[in-house]
């Protein structure tokens, strides 16, 4: 046997390096009747034939899974949104951040397209994040700036590369090896949204020795089910207020001598944020009522 991890699977074939090699698979008949899934990432055992095809026989125990992209086994999501064409959607990000805590995964902010701006610092919402633990960079694939931070975040590491369409996940990468050659379109000037131009999700080799799945845009998200009294755990910012309110079941809202809004009232706590926090509370509750 020989084991290998999954880097693309397309039209029915799954894509299996091991060392140097790339072998063309398809899944052994058991996982067909079990409906079993094979992703990106997954770990497996296959059986050679000829000509560097296989079958794959075992998929390894995951270490996490992401449920938006669907991949397994990353090390970190660095989530790529743009300064401008188009404008960040922060509902968008808060909830992909939720998805990567839920998951386990290290979560990295990449704003590209800085080039766009005058001052960076005019961002302001960049700074609640930072305050929140987020490591942020901030990139232009224009004027190269921020490129060799983000080369160094990825070297050696298993990342996905997420956000929505347009805003510059597959240009990056092609900064960072032109020899790459990703497709890549602009922003819609009658819409201001991205077109999509990855297709599906696939593991790229970097320089660094690490590997980066370039995913297909995304323009919403749902959030994961989540009971109403853990969602602040998917807050850092705020969980590390968690245990010091006045009652155990505290929601962080309505409740009197509650630690996240003391904190809040002391600015300790990204206003901003606090709200993103209480919309996905009230939707959360609303999904509860619903069910």
């Amino acid at each position: 046997m020989i084991e290998g991890v999954v880097t693309k699977a397309y039209s029915g074939y799954y894509y299996v390096q091991s060392g140097e090699i790339i072998w063309t698979c398809r899944l052994r008949g058991k996982f067909r009747l079990s409906k079993q899934t094979v992703l990106v990432g997954d770990r497996v055992r296959l059986k050679a034939a000829e000509k560097n095809t296989g079958i794959i026989y075992e998929v390894l125990k995951r270490r996490n899974q992401l449920a938006r992209p669907l991949v397994a086994n990353i090390d970190q999501a660095v989530v790529v949104f743009a300064a401008s064409r188009p404008d960040p959607n922060l509902d968008l990000l808060d909830r992909f951040l939720i998805l990567a805590e839920q998951a386990t995964l290290k979560p990295v902010i990449c704003l590209n397209k800085v080039d766009l701006l005058k001052d960076v610092q005019e961002l302001s919402w960049l700074a609640g994040y930072r305050q929140a633990g987020y490591p942020v960079l901030t990139v232009s694939t224009k004027t190269g700036r921020g490129l060799e931070d983000l080369r160094k975040i990825l070297s050696g590491k298993i990342s996905v590369l997420a956000g929505p369409s347009g805003v510059g996940k597959s240009s990056l990468l092609n900064a960072l090896q032109p020899e790459l050659q990703l497709k890549t379109k602009t922003v819609s000037t009658k819409t201001g949204r991205g077109k999509h131009t990855t297709r599906h999700v696939e593991l790229i080799p970097v320089a660094g020795g690490g590997l980066v799945a370039d995913t297909p845009g995304f323009s919403n998200l749902h959030l994961p089910v989540i009971e109403v009294r853990e969602l602040v755990y998917y807050f850092p910012d705020l969980a590390k207020y968690y245990g010091s309110c006045r009652f155990n079941s505290c929601t962080h809202h309505q409740e009197p001598q509650c630690a996240v809004k003391k904190a809040l009232a002391q600015g300790e706590i990204n206003p901003r944020r606090y709200q993103s926090y209480l919309r996905f509370l009230n939707e959360l509750m609303e999904q509860k009522r619903r069910y």
